[in-house]
């Protein structure tokens, strides 16, 4: 509490009156005054700093640019084994509570975790939590889905002995990302996601005292800032602070007006996540009792975005040999641009290698475009009349879909609404729709055919792969072995391979996921370190599988294994090249 600065710029020297740092513990509510005003404050952290010489430099805890990632790691150690009243343990011998995870273990350590000092400061810690925490978990997005409610209930907290007070914020819903003040907890993950992994720094700490709080960064909305809408803030955050715009009311509204057809399509990285949320396992997560599920919510016609990932082949791999076999008309290297938070990301960021992304739309959106063309004037309806979903796993998407260039069909938005994975799960709830019971059922034709290299978009590396297996073939006439191209799968963020087409030469491509990752990629192409052809970008760590729309599973990142689920549709597929999907030739 030495030396805090108040809004104002004043300070108050030292509570001297408290000079035991047991005190604080014991009582986080304190009352003091200094030299303006006196007040109530919360102490929601005490850290030993080395105010003294003889305890060695003092640790900067204020301190917010780091070297390097080491750097800021050592810090968050310091900061946590410096914490007086975290994570509280008892151990004998020592007059106050220490910190379990920073706490190191000794020859003789005798541990107690859950004496009655132990459990009052762990109540007391939780109580000062919700006490600046609307609480409405029956209303809220991820009621039964959420680490404080789960903590408050293990430790037995039914009443709040602290006067509630939340911060009170305008919900902005014209975006795809939504921030309710009321929830935040200011555990800070948002801004290390955003920050260390994805480097965007689009959430910051705002405001000092009791008022401080995590808005966006350098006073901006998120409609004014460069958020990319990845969503990775959102699958970090453990409470209901942070969410996916819901689209759902309106996408009910479509399903009832018997005026409307409506049509849905499922993104590939949608079918290995779905029935997670359902706790449904093998032959009850099949992608055909999902498809029965959406046509028992009233969807007249279920297709498969893998349909339009094959479609996407053809277009970018086309375009990719008419760029490699006449370069030097061409800015190098070709990107790939299926996924919206990355063209967001190289528009604010690197704007300057704009025109190096593929000309084609992305999957999504080309289906939209067929859906509304091709599609309604095979079935005889009026494509006004038609209303176009998109299942995916992804945030970005719903801001891809409201682009005023995405309107090529009729005049309207190609696809009219878009619902993450978890939208649909809830959808599936409120209609008491049990996905798991239902037969399973195919997808709708001309447009629900797929090949296995369109599943495997869902996975990182898994666009570049498919792309190289029908470059191969328009180029020599054969089909490649359809496991040629290994080096551009699996986890690794950064991956680089060359690989030889007959007729074409040499291709230099690069696969990398996450946007701090792209972020080194785009640099290293700035400085002529990197020097490639094809590059293939996802905005999410592991791609799609790690999507911001996926379901949220606290403390574990399953977009590993999600997409070796996918890369195992792709072995099990009848047709694994996108140039022989039937109904692409048929297309054409």
């Amino acid at each position: 509490l030495h030396g805090h600065n108040m809004n104002d710029g004043s300070q108050f020297a030292a509570i001297l009156k408290y000079g035991d740092l047991e005190f604080y513990k014991q009582n986080p509510v304190i009352i003091f005054d200094d030299i303006y005003r006196s007040g109530t404050w919360k102490v929601f952290a005490v850290i030993k700093v080395n105010t003294l010489a003889s305890q060695g430099t003092p640790f900067p805890y204020l301190q917010g640019e780091f070297a390097s990632e080491e750097s800021f790691l050592k810090y968050v150690e310091q900061v946590r084994s410096r914490s007086l009243i975290d994570c509280p343990v008892e151990v004998e011998g020592s007059d106050r509570l220490a910190a379990a995870c920073d706490t190191p273990v000794e020859e003789g350590l005798v541990v107690h975790t859950n004496t009655p000092k132990v459990r009052k400061a762990r109540r007391v810690n939780m109580e000062l939590l919700l006490s600046q925490h609307a609480s409405y978990c029956s209303t809220c997005i991820r009621s039964g889905n959420c680490p404080l409610q789960k903590l408050a209930n293990d430790l037995n907290i039914h009443e709040m002995p602290y006067h509630v007070h939340v911060a009170r914020g305008y919900t902005d819903t014209s975006t795809p990302l939504v921030r309710q003040a009321s929830k935040c907890i200011k555990c800070m993950r948002c801004v290390q996601i955003c920050e260390k992994v994805q480097t965007m720094g689009i959430w910051d700490l705002a405001g000092t005292g009791s008022r401080t709080t995590v808005d966006v960064s350098g006073n901006r909305t998120l409609k004014t800032s460069d958020c990319t809408f990845c969503g990775q803030c959102v699958t970090h955050c453990p409470t209901g602070a942070l969410t996916a715009r819901d689209d759902t009311v309106k996408v009910l509204d479509a399903l009832a007006d018997p005026e409307i057809t409506t049509v849905v399509q499922i993104a590939p990285a949608v079918r290995v996540a779905w029935a997670e949320s359902f706790g449904l396992t093998g032959k009850k997560a099949a992608t055909g009792k999902m498809v029965a599920a959406l046509r028992r919510l009233g969807f007249d016609y279920v297709f498969d975005t893998n349909f339009s990932a094959d479609l996407t082949i053809m277009e970018e791999g086309s375009e990719f040999l008419e760029r490699f076999t006449h370069r030097d008309r061409y800015h190098w290297p070709m990107f790939t641009s299926c996924c919206p938070g990355w063209v967001r990301f190289i528009k604010s960021q690197f704007p300057h290698y704009v025109d190096c992304l593929s000309t084609a739309k992305s999957p999504q959106q080309m289906f939209g475009a067929v859906a509304k063309t091709y599609f309604a004037e095979k079935i005889g309806v009026d494509p006004h009349r038609m209303f176009v979903v998109s299942i995916m796993p992804c945030m970005a998407k719903k801001s891809e879909c409201a682009l005023p260039t995405m309107r090529d069909a009729c005049g309207d938005p190609d696809v009219d609404a878009v619902l993450t994975t978890r939208e649909m799960d809830r959808l599936f709830r409120s209609d008491n729709i049990q996905p798991g019971d239902l037969p399973e059922e195919a997808f709708d034709s001309p447009l629900g055919t797929g090949t296995g290299a369109a599943v495997i978009f869902g996975a990182t590396g898994g666009v570049m792969d498919a792309a190289l297996r029908s470059a191969y073939y328009l180029v020599t006439g054969e089909n490649p072995d359809p496991d040629a191209f290994t080096a551009v799968r699996g986890n690794k963020p950064w991956k680089e391979a060359v690989f030889s087409i007959p007729g074409a030469g040499e291709i230099r491509v690069a696969v990398v996921s996450g946007l701090g990752n792209t972020r080194k990629l785009m640099k290293a192409l700035e400085s002529g370190q990197g020097r490639y052809d094809f590059v293939e970008v996802m905005a999410c760590p592991g791609g799609c599988a790690g999507g911001g729309g996926q379901p949220i599973h606290d403390g574990e990142e399953l977009a590993g294994k999600r997409e070796d689920a996918l890369w195992k549709l792709d072995q099990k597929a009848t047709i694994r090249f996108s140039h022989e999907n039937p109904e692409i030739q048929s297309l054409y």
